[in-house]
C-alpha cells in the first residue's frame, strides 16, 4: 500500500523540483556554442548552449540585454552567467542568463567588428559615397561638447588660421547611455539647417567605453545619409570609430580637423599676391594685343567724307523710288476705293430692310389667320367634347340608379322587419341577446318579444322541450 501523502501533482512535484534546483544551484559560469537562436518578437532570446556531449536550454530575457554590445549567432562560442531552474509549464530544464560574454574578444570590441562588417557591406565605407570638403569655407559646424577643450582647441587653430570663418557649435553630450541618439540628432540639426560648408564631429580621447557613443549605428547612419561634408575627429590618432570610416574625411585629431577644413590665411595671401601679379601680367598684355590690333585698324579705314558722299548720293536715289512708289500706291488705292463704294451702293442696306418690312408684314398676316383658324377649331371641338361628356354622365347616372333600385328591393326582401310583417316574432333576453334555443333562458326571467307593430315584455313560468 502507498501513503496518500507521498502523491504530488505534475504541477506541485515540478515546483518542489524547481525550488530545490534553485535552492540549492548558485549562478554559475558556463562555456559553450550558441545553436537554434530564436528573437521571438517580445524581445526575448531563446538558444541552446552546447558542447561536444551535451546541451541546455537558455532563456536571455530582454531586461537582461542592456549591456551586451555584440548581437550573438547561432555557432558562436560565448562564456554566460546563469542560474537553473526548470519551465514548469512544459516541465523542460533550462537556465536563464544573467551575463553573456563571447570567448576570445571582449564585447565591446566584438560588437565593434560586427557593426563595422555590416556597413561595409552595405557599402556605407565606399569611397564613391565620400564628398569633396568644400574650397571655399564660410561657416564650419562643431558637433561636440562645450565643456570639453576640444571647442577650444578647434577655435585657437581657427583664429590662427583662417579667422574670417563662422564657428556654428551644436553642442551635445559625447559619453554616456543614450549620447548616440542625441549626436546623431545633432548632426541631423547641422545638416538641416544649410548653415554650414562642413561638419566637424569631435571630442577627446578616451577608452573604448569612453568612444562607444561613436560606435554606435544611429550615429553612422545619420553621417552617412547628412548632405554636408563630414569630418571626423574622435579621439587621439590611435583611436579609430565607426564614425571614422563612415565619414568624408577622418582627422588624427580635432586640431588636425580645423587645419583639414580650412586653407592656411598666410597661403592664401601668398597664393592672392601671386594671383595679382599673374592678372596684372596678363591684362597688360591683353590692351598690348587690343592697342596693336585698333593701329591695325585705323590703317585700313578709309576717308570718312568719301564715305558720307556715297551715301548720301544712295539715299536720294532711294528717296526718288520712294516718291514714285508712294504715287502709284495712291493711285491704285484711289481706284480700289471708287469700286468699293459702287458696289456698296448695289446693296445699300435701306433696300434691304424694305424688302424685310414686306416680307415680316405679310407673315404677320398669314400668322394671325392660322391662330384665328386655330381658335375656331378649337372651339368646336371643345363644344362637341362637352355634348359627348353629358350624355355619358347621364348614361351613367341611369344606370346607377337602376342598380340601386335593385339592390333596395333585394334588401327590403331580406329584412327582418318584413318577416315580421308576415306574423313572425324575435325573442331576446334581458341583454337583447337573441334567444335561440330553450337552453338559452331560465323560469322566471324576464323576456322581450318583439313585433311588427310593438313589443311585449313576458316572464317565464314553464319550459318545455319539442
Amino acid at each position: 500500500m502507498f501513503n496518500v501523502d507521498e502523491i504530488y501533482t505534475v504541477s506541485d512535484f515540478l515546483s518542489l523540483c524547481n525550488r530545490t534546483i534553485e535552492n540549492n544551484i548558485p549562478s554559475c559560469w558556463l562555456q559553450g556554442e550558441i545553436s537554434n537562436l530564436s528573437r521571438p518578437a517580445s524581445g526575448h532570446w531563446y538558444f541552446s548552449l552546447k558542447d561536444n556531449k551535451s546541451q541546455i536550454r537558455c532563456a536571455l530575457f530582454r531586461l537582461a540585454q542592456r549591456d551586451i554590445k555584440f548581437k550573438p549567432e547561432n555557432g558562436m562560442e560565448v562564456l554566460i552567467r546563469a542560474v537553473p531552474t526548470i519551465y514548469e509549464a512544459r516541465g523542460d530544464f533550462q537556465i536563464i542568463v544573467q551575463k553573456i560574454e563571447p570567448v576570445g574578444v571582449g564585447n565591446l570590441q566584438l560588437a565593434f567588428d560586427q557593426l563595422k562588417n555590416t556597413l561595409k557591406n552595405e557599402g556605407l565605407f565606399d569611397l564613391n559615397h565620400k564628398k569633396t570638403l568644400p574650397k571655399a569655407i564660410n561657416a564650419i559646424g562643431v558637433i561636440s561638447s562645450s565643456n570639453g577643450a576640444v571647442i577650444s582647441d578647434i577655435i585657437k587653430v581657427l583664429s590662427r588660421r583662417y579667422p574670417s570663418a563662422d564657428i556654428l557649435l551644436f553642442d551635445c553630450v559625447v559619453q554616456g547611455e543614450g549620447a548616440a541618439d542625441k549626436l546623431a540628432n545633432a548632426v541631423d540639426r547641422a545638416d538641416q539647417s544649410n548653415r554650414c560648408d562642413v561638419l566637424i564631429i569631435a571630442r577627446g580621447g578616451g577608452s573604448l567605453e569612453d568612444l562607444w557613443a561613436f560606435n554606435e549605428e544611429v550615429l553612422a547612419r545619420a553621417i552617412f545619409v547628412a548632405k554636408t561634408p563630414i569630418i571626423s575627429a574622435v579621439g587621439h590618432e590611435t583611436d579609430v570609430t565607426i564614425a571614422d570610416f563612415v565619414s568624408d574625411v577622418r582627422a588624427p585629431t580635432p586640431s588636425a580637423a580645423a587645419v583639414i577644413a580650412t586653407p592656411d590665411r598666410l597661403e592664401l595671401l601668398a597664393s592672392s599676391d601671386m594671383l595679382l601679379q599673374r592678372l596684372r601680367r596678363a591684362t597688360n598684355q591683353i590692351i598690348d594685343s587690343y592697342l596693336r590690333g585698333l593701329s591695325v585698324l585705323y590703317q585700313r579705314v578709309s576717308d570718312p567724307s568719301r564715305q558720307i558722299n556715297f551715301f548720301a548720293q544712295k539715299l536720294d536715289g532711294l528717296i526718288t523710288r520712294l516718291n514714285y512708289q508712294l504715287k502709284t500706291n495712291l493711285r491704285l488705292n484711289s481706284a480700289k476705293l471708287n469700286n468699293t463704294y459702287e458696289q456698296l451702293k448695289r446693296h445699300s442696306p435701306s433696300q434691304s430692310l424694305t424688302l424685310k418690312k414686306e416680307t415680316n408684314t405679310f407673315s404677320t398676316k398669314q400668322l394671325f389667320r392660322q391662330i384665328k383658324q386655330l381658335i375656331n377649331s378649337s372651339k368646336n371641338n371643345l363644344n362637341h367634347l362637352d355634348t359627348r361628356l353629358s350624355k355619358s354622365i347621364t348614361a351613367h347616372v341611369v344606370s346607377n340608379r337602376n342598380i340601386l333600385s335593385g339592390h333596395a328591393k333585394g334588401l327590403d326582401h331580406l329584412s327582418p322587419l318584413n318577416t315580421l310583417s308576415r306574423g313572425f316574432s324575435i325573442t331576446s333576453n334581458e341583454n337583447n341577446e337573441v334567444i335561440q334555443s330553450r337552453l338559452d333562458i331560465k323560469i322566471n326571467q324576464t323576456i322581450t318579444t318583439q313585433l311588427a307593430d310593438g313589443k311585449i315584455r313576458s316572464k317565464i313560468i314553464n319550459i318545455e322541450s319539442n
